[in-house]
Protein backbone atom coordinates (compact mmCIF):
# COMPACT_ATOMS: atom_id res chain seq x y z
CA UNK A 1 0.00 0.00 0.00
CA UNK A 2 1.38 3.12 -1.04
CA UNK A 3 2.16 5.61 2.24
CA UNK A 4 -0.51 8.10 0.29
CA UNK A 5 -3.23 5.96 -0.44
CA UNK A 6 -5.02 6.83 3.47
CA UNK A 7 -6.29 10.09 3.85
CA UNK A 8 -4.10 11.45 6.56
CA UNK A 9 -6.89 12.76 8.27
CA UNK A 10 -7.79 9.19 8.43
CA UNK A 11 -4.35 8.24 9.04
CA UNK A 12 -5.07 10.64 12.31
CA UNK A 13 -8.36 9.29 13.68
CA UNK A 14 -7.24 5.67 13.50
CA UNK A 15 -3.95 6.20 15.61
CA UNK A 16 -6.39 7.89 17.79
CA UNK A 17 -8.59 5.05 18.08
CA UNK A 18 -5.73 2.62 18.55
CA UNK A 19 -4.59 4.47 21.61
CA UNK A 20 -4.45 2.82 25.30
CA UNK A 21 -2.82 5.92 26.93
CA UNK A 22 -4.63 8.42 29.19
CA UNK A 23 -3.94 10.70 26.31
CA UNK A 24 -2.58 11.05 22.92
CA UNK A 25 -1.63 13.56 20.33
CA UNK A 26 -1.21 12.59 16.64
CA UNK A 27 0.63 14.67 14.05
CA UNK A 28 0.48 13.68 10.12
CA UNK A 29 2.99 15.49 8.35
CA UNK A 30 2.46 15.15 4.87
CA UNK A 31 5.26 17.02 2.55
CA UNK A 32 5.96 17.66 -0.82
CA UNK A 33 8.79 19.64 -2.71
CA UNK A 34 10.17 20.88 -6.01
CA UNK A 35 13.56 22.08 -6.81
CA UNK A 36 15.66 23.55 -9.12
CA UNK A 37 19.38 24.05 -9.52
CA UNK A 38 21.89 25.74 -11.52
CA UNK A 39 25.67 25.46 -12.22
CA UNK A 40 27.65 27.76 -14.80
CA UNK A 41 24.43 29.40 -16.41
CA UNK A 42 22.74 26.54 -17.41
CA UNK A 43 20.34 23.92 -15.29
CA UNK A 44 21.47 20.90 -14.08
CA UNK A 45 18.91 19.21 -12.06
CA UNK A 46 15.35 19.86 -11.39
CA UNK A 47 12.83 16.85 -9.23
CA UNK A 48 9.92 16.89 -7.42
CA UNK A 49 9.41 14.89 -4.08
CA UNK A 50 6.33 13.57 -1.55
CA UNK A 51 6.50 12.18 1.95
CA UNK A 52 5.06 11.85 5.13
CA UNK A 53 5.86 11.56 8.36
CA UNK A 54 3.70 10.72 11.60
CA UNK A 55 4.56 11.60 14.97
CA UNK A 56 2.75 9.95 17.71
CA UNK A 57 2.66 11.28 21.53
CA UNK A 58 1.54 9.39 23.87
CA UNK A 59 0.58 10.40 27.86
CA UNK A 60 0.58 8.13 30.78
CA UNK A 61 -0.41 9.24 34.54
CA UNK A 62 1.25 7.77 37.26
CA UNK A 63 1.37 8.54 40.91
CA UNK A 64 3.97 11.24 40.41
CA UNK A 65 2.99 13.17 37.46
CA UNK A 66 2.40 12.81 33.62
CA UNK A 67 4.86 11.32 31.40
CA UNK A 68 5.35 11.24 27.52
CA UNK A 69 6.47 9.14 24.68
CA UNK A 70 7.25 10.28 21.03
CA UNK A 71 7.83 8.19 18.30
CA UNK A 72 7.83 9.50 14.58
CA UNK A 73 8.08 7.46 11.54
CA UNK A 74 7.87 8.32 7.73
CA UNK A 75 5.90 6.61 4.85
CA UNK A 76 3.71 5.18 7.50
CA UNK A 77 0.80 3.33 5.86
CA UNK A 78 -2.03 1.72 8.39
CA UNK A 79 -0.15 -1.16 8.40
CA UNK A 80 2.53 0.55 10.52
CA UNK A 81 -0.31 2.44 13.25
CA UNK A 82 -0.26 -0.24 15.54
CA UNK A 83 3.45 -0.97 16.19
CA UNK A 84 4.04 2.61 16.29
CA UNK A 85 1.24 3.69 18.74
CA UNK A 86 2.35 0.98 20.85
CA UNK A 87 6.24 2.10 20.32
CA UNK A 88 4.82 5.52 21.74
CA UNK A 89 2.86 4.15 24.82
CA UNK A 90 5.90 2.02 25.91
CA UNK A 91 8.52 5.07 25.61
CA UNK A 92 5.62 6.87 27.59
CA UNK A 93 5.96 3.92 30.43
CA UNK A 94 9.47 3.79 30.47
CA UNK A 95 10.15 7.61 30.89
CA UNK A 96 10.31 9.55 34.21
CA UNK A 97 7.42 11.71 35.50
CA UNK A 98 7.76 14.82 32.24
CA UNK A 99 8.75 17.91 34.12
CA UNK A 100 6.68 19.74 30.66
CA UNK A 101 3.57 18.30 31.60
CA UNK A 102 0.58 19.80 31.28
CA UNK A 103 -3.18 18.94 30.22
CA UNK A 104 -3.44 18.08 26.77
CA UNK A 105 -5.15 21.38 25.23
CA UNK A 106 -8.77 20.58 24.67
CA UNK A 107 -10.40 20.69 21.29
CA UNK A 108 -13.17 23.24 20.21
CA UNK A 109 -14.26 23.63 16.71
CA UNK A 110 -12.52 21.25 14.19
CA UNK A 111 -10.00 23.27 11.29
CA UNK A 112 -12.54 23.48 8.34
CA UNK A 113 -10.48 21.69 5.90
CA UNK A 114 -9.03 19.07 8.23
CA UNK A 115 -10.66 16.28 6.15
CA UNK A 116 -9.53 17.63 2.69
CA UNK A 117 -6.70 16.27 0.55
CA UNK A 118 -2.92 17.77 1.58
CA UNK A 119 -1.96 20.97 -0.28
CA UNK A 120 0.85 20.14 -2.88
CA UNK A 121 3.58 22.10 -5.02
CA UNK A 122 4.91 20.50 -8.44
CA UNK A 123 7.06 21.47 -10.99
CA UNK A 124 4.52 24.26 -11.92
CA UNK A 125 5.68 26.67 -8.96
CA UNK A 126 8.38 27.84 -11.27
CA UNK A 127 6.03 28.03 -14.34
CA UNK A 128 6.86 32.20 -13.96
CA UNK A 129 10.16 31.82 -12.61
CA UNK A 130 12.05 29.16 -14.49
CA UNK A 131 11.66 31.47 -18.17
CA UNK A 132 13.06 34.55 -16.33
CA UNK A 133 15.72 32.53 -14.69
CA UNK A 134 16.95 31.50 -18.69
CA UNK A 135 17.11 35.08 -19.45
CA UNK A 136 19.31 36.21 -16.56
CA UNK A 137 21.67 32.92 -17.80
CA UNK A 138 21.69 34.96 -21.02
CA UNK A 139 22.43 38.00 -19.71
CA UNK A 140 24.98 36.71 -16.96
CA UNK A 141 26.69 35.46 -20.13
CA UNK A 142 26.63 38.28 -21.99
CA UNK A 143 28.42 39.89 -18.99
CA UNK A 144 31.16 37.95 -18.20
CA UNK A 145 29.80 36.50 -15.18
CA UNK A 146 28.56 32.93 -13.92
CA UNK A 147 25.80 31.90 -12.20
CA UNK A 148 25.42 29.07 -9.56
CA UNK A 149 22.43 28.30 -7.55
CA UNK A 150 18.99 26.90 -6.44
CA UNK A 151 15.16 27.06 -5.68
CA UNK A 152 13.60 25.31 -3.57
CA UNK A 153 9.69 25.04 -2.53
CA UNK A 154 7.63 22.97 -0.12
CA UNK A 155 4.53 22.26 1.28
CA UNK A 156 3.65 21.03 4.42
CA UNK A 157 0.31 20.22 5.32
CA UNK A 158 0.07 19.72 9.43
CA UNK A 159 -2.94 17.16 10.75
CA UNK A 160 -2.86 17.80 14.64
CA UNK A 161 -5.37 15.75 16.30
CA UNK A 162 -5.79 14.55 20.07
CA UNK A 163 -7.50 12.50 22.47
CA UNK A 164 -9.45 15.80 24.05
CA UNK A 165 -11.10 16.70 20.71
CA UNK A 166 -8.40 18.40 18.94
CA UNK A 167 -8.66 18.50 14.98
CA UNK A 168 -6.34 20.78 13.91
CA UNK A 169 -4.78 21.31 10.24
CA UNK A 170 -2.12 23.91 8.80
CA UNK A 171 -0.59 24.15 5.09
CA UNK A 172 2.74 25.96 5.26
CA UNK A 173 4.18 27.08 1.93
CA UNK A 174 7.85 27.79 2.33
CA UNK A 175 10.38 28.81 -0.87
CA UNK A 176 14.21 30.00 -0.91
CA UNK A 177 16.22 31.08 -4.04
CA UNK A 178 19.75 31.64 -3.37
CA UNK A 179 21.98 33.18 -6.65
CA UNK A 180 25.76 33.48 -6.41
CA UNK A 181 27.88 35.21 -8.78
CA UNK A 182 31.64 34.60 -10.01
CA UNK A 183 33.70 36.28 -12.36
CA UNK A 184 35.12 33.34 -14.72
CA UNK A 185 38.61 33.48 -12.73
CA UNK A 186 36.43 32.46 -9.54
CA UNK A 187 38.65 35.82 -7.38
CA UNK A 188 35.47 38.13 -7.01
CA UNK A 189 31.92 36.17 -5.92
CA UNK A 190 28.59 37.57 -4.89
CA UNK A 191 25.08 36.08 -3.08
CA UNK A 192 21.90 37.35 -3.16
CA UNK A 193 18.74 35.75 -1.97
CA UNK A 194 14.71 35.57 -1.46
CA UNK A 195 12.17 33.48 0.43
CA UNK A 196 8.65 33.21 -1.18
CA UNK A 197 5.94 31.46 -0.36
CA UNK A 198 4.75 30.90 -4.19
CA UNK A 199 8.05 32.03 -6.60
CA UNK A 200 5.85 34.66 -8.28
CA UNK A 201 7.57 37.41 -6.84
CA UNK A 202 10.85 36.55 -7.16
CA UNK A 203 12.35 38.27 -9.82
CA UNK A 204 15.86 36.65 -10.73
CA UNK A 205 16.75 39.77 -13.39
CA UNK A 206 16.67 42.27 -10.47
CA UNK A 207 18.69 39.96 -8.36
CA UNK A 208 21.26 39.48 -11.23
CA UNK A 209 21.70 42.78 -11.98
CA UNK A 210 22.21 43.35 -8.21
CA UNK A 211 25.13 40.85 -8.33
CA UNK A 212 26.70 42.23 -11.60
CA UNK A 213 27.20 45.75 -9.99
CA UNK A 214 28.75 43.99 -6.34
CA UNK A 215 31.13 42.12 -9.45
CA UNK A 216 32.04 45.46 -10.73
CA UNK A 217 32.46 46.79 -7.37
CA UNK A 218 35.00 43.89 -6.41
CA UNK A 219 37.12 44.69 -9.35
CA UNK A 220 39.39 47.35 -7.37
CA UNK A 221 40.59 45.59 -3.90
CA UNK A 222 41.66 47.85 -0.83
CA UNK A 223 42.67 45.63 1.78
CA UNK A 224 41.69 46.34 5.53
CA UNK A 225 42.83 45.26 9.23
CA UNK A 226 40.89 44.47 11.47
CA UNK A 227 38.87 47.14 14.25
CA UNK A 228 35.69 48.76 14.55
CA UNK A 229 34.36 50.23 11.34
CA UNK A 230 30.74 52.33 10.74
CA UNK A 231 28.93 49.50 9.12
CA UNK A 232 25.73 48.92 7.41
CA UNK A 233 24.16 45.57 7.93
CA UNK A 234 22.00 44.14 5.09
CA UNK A 235 18.60 42.97 5.91
CA UNK A 236 19.86 39.47 5.73
CA UNK A 237 22.45 40.00 8.08
CA UNK A 238 19.96 41.87 10.58
CA UNK A 239 17.42 39.16 10.60
CA UNK A 240 20.26 36.21 11.12
CA UNK A 241 21.49 38.09 14.25
CA UNK A 242 17.44 38.65 15.54
CA UNK A 243 16.54 35.71 14.96
CA UNK A 244 19.36 33.98 17.37
CA UNK A 245 18.62 36.58 19.76
CA UNK A 246 15.13 35.10 19.48
CA UNK A 247 16.41 31.44 19.92
CA UNK A 248 18.48 32.42 22.62
CA UNK A 249 15.74 34.02 24.59
CA UNK A 250 13.61 31.45 26.56
CA UNK A 251 12.19 32.77 29.89
CA UNK A 252 13.23 29.98 31.96
CA UNK A 253 16.98 30.17 30.92
CA UNK A 254 16.43 33.64 31.36
CA UNK A 255 14.94 33.09 34.75
CA UNK A 256 17.14 31.27 36.38
CA UNK A 257 20.53 33.45 35.59
CA UNK A 258 21.89 31.80 32.31
CA UNK A 259 21.23 34.43 28.84
CA UNK A 260 21.67 38.03 28.39
CA UNK A 261 17.76 38.28 29.54
CA UNK A 262 18.07 37.48 33.11
CA UNK A 263 18.26 40.23 35.82
CA UNK A 264 21.66 40.43 38.23
CA UNK A 265 20.63 39.10 41.53
CA UNK A 266 16.97 37.43 39.93
CA UNK A 267 14.56 37.48 37.49
CA UNK A 268 14.25 38.28 33.82
CA UNK A 269 15.02 42.05 32.15
CA UNK A 270 11.40 41.89 30.39
CA UNK A 271 10.25 45.47 31.19
CA UNK A 272 14.28 46.85 30.56
CA UNK A 273 14.63 49.09 27.97
CA UNK A 274 17.22 47.80 25.50
CA UNK A 275 17.30 50.47 22.66
CA UNK A 276 16.81 54.53 22.35
CA UNK A 277 15.43 53.97 18.66
CA UNK A 278 11.94 52.84 18.47
CA UNK A 279 12.22 49.37 17.81
CA UNK A 280 9.92 46.62 17.57
CA UNK A 281 10.58 43.28 17.13
CA UNK A 282 7.55 40.65 17.07
CA UNK A 283 6.25 37.37 15.75
CA UNK A 284 2.66 37.30 14.01
CA UNK A 285 1.23 33.80 12.21
CA UNK A 286 -1.03 35.96 10.23
CA UNK A 287 1.50 38.82 8.74
CA UNK A 288 1.40 39.04 5.14
CA UNK A 289 3.79 37.19 3.33
CA UNK A 290 5.36 35.45 6.03
CA UNK A 291 1.93 33.43 7.69
CA UNK A 292 2.54 30.76 10.04
CA UNK A 293 0.75 27.63 11.88
CA UNK A 294 -1.94 29.85 14.27
CA UNK A 295 -1.27 27.16 16.60
CA UNK A 296 1.08 25.10 18.50
CA UNK A 297 3.06 22.17 16.55
CA UNK A 298 5.45 20.36 18.60
CA UNK A 299 7.11 16.98 17.59
CA UNK A 300 9.29 17.36 20.48
CA UNK A 301 9.60 18.72 24.04
CA UNK A 302 12.50 21.02 24.74
CA UNK A 303 13.65 24.56 26.63
CA UNK A 304 10.95 26.43 24.07
CA UNK A 305 8.65 23.66 23.47
CA UNK A 306 6.35 21.28 24.95
CA UNK A 307 4.46 18.30 23.34
CA UNK A 308 1.90 18.59 25.83
CA UNK A 309 1.02 22.43 24.24
CA UNK A 310 0.19 21.00 21.19
CA UNK A 311 -3.31 22.65 19.96
CA UNK A 312 -2.58 25.72 21.88
CA UNK A 313 -3.34 28.96 20.63
CA UNK A 314 0.14 30.99 18.80
CA UNK A 315 -1.86 35.33 18.16
CA UNK A 316 1.04 38.24 17.31
CA UNK A 317 3.37 39.19 20.12
CA UNK A 318 6.13 41.95 20.25
CA UNK A 319 9.03 40.75 21.80
CA UNK A 320 10.64 44.15 21.88
CA UNK A 321 8.45 47.14 21.60
CA UNK A 322 9.74 50.97 21.41
CA UNK A 323 12.85 49.44 22.37
CA UNK A 324 11.94 47.53 25.43
CA UNK A 325 12.11 44.17 26.45
CA UNK A 326 8.10 43.05 26.31
CA UNK A 327 7.88 39.43 26.39
CA UNK A 328 10.05 36.25 26.48
CA UNK A 329 9.18 32.79 24.31
CA UNK A 330 7.24 30.12 27.14
CA UNK A 331 5.78 27.05 27.03
CA UNK A 332 2.73 26.33 29.75
CA UNK A 333 5.49 25.17 31.69
CA UNK A 334 7.94 27.80 31.77
CA UNK A 335 5.10 30.35 32.48
CA UNK A 336 4.24 28.42 35.75
CA UNK A 337 7.74 28.57 36.71
CA UNK A 338 8.74 32.07 35.77
CA UNK A 339 5.29 33.87 36.60
CA UNK A 340 5.81 35.62 32.85
CA UNK A 341 2.54 35.26 30.18
CA UNK A 342 2.22 31.89 28.49
CA UNK A 343 3.91 32.78 25.16
CA UNK A 344 4.68 30.62 22.58
CA UNK A 345 6.80 31.69 19.49
CA UNK A 346 5.17 32.11 15.49
CA UNK A 347 7.46 30.62 13.13
CA UNK A 348 8.50 34.27 11.65
CA UNK A 349 10.62 37.39 12.78
CA UNK A 350 9.96 41.04 12.13
CA UNK A 351 12.01 43.42 12.85
CA UNK A 352 10.94 47.61 12.37
CA UNK A 353 12.71 50.51 13.53
CA UNK A 354 10.66 52.81 11.87
CA UNK A 355 13.18 53.73 9.34
CA UNK A 356 12.12 54.58 5.89
CA UNK A 357 15.34 54.59 3.58
CA UNK A 358 16.67 51.59 1.50
CA UNK A 359 19.60 50.32 1.75
CA UNK A 360 21.12 52.35 -1.60
CA UNK A 361 20.00 55.88 0.48
CA UNK A 362 21.54 54.22 3.51
CA UNK A 363 24.94 54.15 1.53
CA UNK A 364 24.55 57.53 -0.31
CA UNK A 365 24.70 58.77 3.38
CA UNK A 366 27.98 57.05 4.60
CA UNK A 367 31.40 59.52 4.52
CA UNK A 368 33.20 56.14 5.11
CA UNK A 369 32.51 52.38 5.99
CA UNK A 370 31.88 49.18 5.31
CA UNK A 371 28.76 47.50 3.46
CA UNK A 372 28.32 44.03 4.50
CA UNK A 373 26.74 41.14 2.14
CA UNK A 374 25.70 38.41 4.64
CA UNK A 375 27.11 36.66 8.00
CA UNK A 376 28.04 33.01 8.26
CA UNK A 377 29.15 30.78 10.41
CA UNK A 378 27.24 31.76 13.37
CA UNK A 379 28.31 30.79 16.97
CA UNK A 380 27.58 31.68 20.24
CA UNK A 381 30.95 32.78 22.19
CA UNK A 382 29.45 33.44 25.41
CA UNK A 383 25.25 33.00 26.03
CA UNK A 384 25.27 35.59 29.32
CA UNK A 385 25.68 38.32 26.72
CA UNK A 386 24.86 36.52 23.84
CA UNK A 387 28.24 37.59 22.10
CA UNK A 388 28.52 35.65 18.65
CA UNK A 389 31.24 35.46 16.46
CA UNK A 390 31.15 34.66 12.51
CA UNK A 391 32.97 35.75 9.25
CA UNK A 392 31.92 37.76 6.40
CA UNK A 393 30.68 36.52 3.10
CA UNK A 394 30.55 37.29 -0.56
CA UNK A 395 31.38 40.51 -0.39
CA UNK A 396 32.51 43.49 2.03
CA UNK A 397 32.64 46.60 0.38
CA UNK A 398 34.37 50.16 1.28
CA UNK A 399 31.87 53.02 1.20
CA UNK A 400 33.79 56.66 0.58
CA UNK A 401 31.68 60.00 0.40
CA UNK A 402 27.97 58.22 -0.41
CA UNK A 403 30.06 55.82 -3.42
CA UNK A 404 31.21 52.24 -3.22
CA UNK A 405 34.78 52.35 -4.19
CA UNK A 406 35.78 48.90 -3.88
CA UNK A 407 36.23 45.34 -2.12
CA UNK A 408 37.85 45.06 1.22
CA UNK A 409 38.99 41.30 2.67
CA UNK A 410 36.77 39.37 4.43
CA UNK A 411 36.45 39.26 8.16
CA UNK A 412 36.17 37.33 12.17
CA UNK A 413 33.54 39.74 14.13
CA UNK A 414 32.41 39.48 17.36
CA UNK A 415 29.40 41.21 18.33
CA UNK A 416 25.95 40.98 20.30
CA UNK A 417 22.86 41.59 18.60
CA UNK A 418 21.28 42.74 21.82
CA UNK A 419 24.47 45.00 22.76
CA UNK A 420 24.08 45.82 19.09
CA UNK A 421 20.68 47.14 19.80
CA UNK A 422 21.73 49.84 22.28
CA UNK A 423 24.28 51.08 19.19
CA UNK A 424 22.47 51.03 16.48
CA UNK A 425 22.26 54.69 15.00
CA UNK A 426 19.82 53.95 12.22
CA UNK A 427 17.21 51.54 10.74
CA UNK A 428 16.03 51.60 6.63
CA UNK A 429 13.00 50.42 6.09
CA UNK A 430 11.62 46.99 7.05
CA UNK A 431 11.74 44.28 3.87
CA UNK A 432 10.78 40.69 3.60
CA UNK A 433 13.99 38.96 3.52
CA UNK A 434 16.07 35.26 3.54
CA UNK A 435 18.32 34.64 6.57
CA UNK A 436 21.35 33.01 4.91
CA UNK A 437 23.06 31.26 7.84
CA UNK A 438 19.50 29.98 9.18
CA UNK A 439 17.67 29.73 5.52
CA UNK A 440 17.48 25.43 6.13
CA UNK A 441 15.79 26.41 9.53
CA UNK A 442 14.01 30.01 9.49
CA UNK A 443 12.76 31.39 6.47
CA UNK A 444 9.90 33.96 7.44
CA UNK A 445 11.83 37.35 8.30
CA UNK A 446 11.51 40.60 7.65
CA UNK A 447 14.38 42.95 9.02
CA UNK A 448 15.88 46.63 8.19
CA UNK A 449 19.34 47.49 7.24
CA UNK A 450 21.02 48.96 10.29
CA UNK A 451 23.95 51.40 10.57
CA UNK A 452 26.37 50.29 13.30
CA UNK A 453 28.82 53.29 14.21
CA UNK A 454 31.32 50.54 16.09
CA UNK A 455 31.00 46.82 14.58
CA UNK A 456 33.58 44.98 15.70
CA UNK A 457 35.88 43.26 12.94
CA UNK A 458 37.74 41.66 15.62
CA UNK A 459 40.19 39.84 12.79
CA UNK A 460 40.99 39.33 9.37
CA UNK A 461 39.36 36.01 7.55
CA UNK A 462 40.38 34.77 4.23
CA UNK A 463 36.66 33.56 3.95
CA UNK A 464 35.13 33.72 1.00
Amino acid sequence: MSPRSTAPHEIVERALALSRADGCVVIADEESSANLRWAGNALTTNGVTRGRTLTVIATVNGAQGAASGVVSRSAVTTDDLEPLVRAAEEAARNAGPAEDAQPLVEGTAPSARFTEPPAETSSEVFGSFAPALGESFATARAGGRQLYGFAFHSVTSSYLGSSTGLRLRHDQPTGTMELNAKSPDRTRSAWAGASTRDFKDVDPGALDAELAQRLTWAERRVELPAGRYETLLPPSAVADLAIYQLWSSGARDAAEGRTVFSKPGGGTRVGEKLSELPLTLRSDPSAPGLESAPFVIAHASGDESSVFDNGLPVGPVDWIRDGVLNRLPTTRHSAGLTGLPVTPAADNLILDGGGTKSLEEMVAATGRGLLLTCLWYIREVDPSTLLLTGLTRDGVYLVENGEVTGAVNNFRFNESPVDLLGRVAETGRTERTLPREWSDYFTRAAAPAMRIPDFNMSSVSQGV
